[in-house]
């Protein structure tokens, strides 16, 4: 009965130290990141490589965990601070930070072999700079300006262009203009999170908001000028015969409702404006890119 008892304890250990560690990689964040990568590729690929693609899907969930994992181990006693970050495995020293490194070696590894063996060294290349860009240089630069915003933005928009340069081997206009798309995108996005999250901001000393970095008119305006940029951009890829007119069409209308909400932003200034702009941003980059790919199929 004892050994029984050990046994039911080591696993329910096992099991929440397992637990952990999948917080740590964000499963959804790393799963968006392997989304637009897997868009890039069927995107740009004339017959699609299931094998590829699939080991393009998971070399780039794993580089995305082992940057987000190195983030947080640089930000873990910022994360204590703040309510929506203080529960995640570090600060509740669930997993160590001697831990967290190596589950963040081991995706490195993991990642830049699969991408290596699979892909070409471009894309391979490419996902190492994100990592670092993400990592060591936007992760500072969050405590210094909303330059961090810009410099987030170069990671946050690599991985469709990632997948173009894993089927194609070469950075064309054409991956040039869904990392547009994408790199737009990340401002209203970044932004709305930041207003949403401002008193959490500020407490670990986060300054991503632009302008005088309040939440006031003229980063309301900021975030509509930047979303009204969407809406010519997404046209882009039927116009350059990437895609043909109906996800043309898909883009615009999402870009319009995506802009629309920008104007209750801007009126009155408040907490659930930018949490529609925020929960839009969430959305309209899938719907998109799946708008897209079915479009080329």
């Amino acid at each position: 009965m004892v050994g029984q008892l050990d046994n039911l304890t080591g696993l329910a250990l096992a099991g929440a130290k397992a637990k952990a560690y999948w917080e740590l990689l964000k499963f959804r964040l790393s799963f968006l990141v392997s989304f637009s990568c897997a868009f890039g590729f069927v995107l740009a690929s004339p017959h699609i490589e299931y094998n590829t693609l699939f080991m393009l899907f998971i070399g780039g969930f794993l580089m995305s965990g082992s940057s987000v994992i190195i983030n947080q181990i640089i930000e873990k006693d910022l994360d204590v601070v703040m309510k929506r970050t203080m529960n995640r495995p570090l600060p509740t020293q669930r997993v160590s930070r001697n831990e967290a490194t190596i589950l963040a070696a081991v995706c490195l590894v993991a990642g830049v072999s699969i991408l290596t063996a699979f892909t070409n060294p471009l894309t391979t290349g490419l996902s190492l700079l994100s990592l670092v860009l993400y990592a060591f240089v936007y992760t500072p630069l969050k405590r210094v300006g909303p330059i961090a915003v810009f410099v987030g933005a170069i990671p946050g928009a690599l991985p469709p262009l990632l997948g173009w340069t894993a089927a194609t081997g070469v950075i064309s206009y054409e991956a040039l203009i869904i990392f547009g798309i994408q790199f737009i995108w990340q401002f209203p996005h970044f932004w709305a999170i930041a207003w949403v999250a401002d008193e959490d901001y500020k407490k670990a000393g986060f300054k991503l908001l632009p302008s005088s970095g309040q939440k006031d008119l003229n980063t309301a305006i900021q975030i509509m000028i930047y979303t009204l940029f969407l809406i010519p951009l997404g046209l882009l890829p039927a116009t350059f015969g990437i895609t043909g007119i109906n996800s043309a069409i898909v883009a615009t209308v999402c870009g319009v409702l995506f802009f629309a909400l920008t104007f209750s932003l801007m009126k009155t200034g408040d907490r659930k404006a930018a949490l529609k702009i925020m929960f839009a941003s969430f959305l309209y980059l899938p719907i998109v890119q799946i708008a897209y790919v079915l479009d080329k199929l």
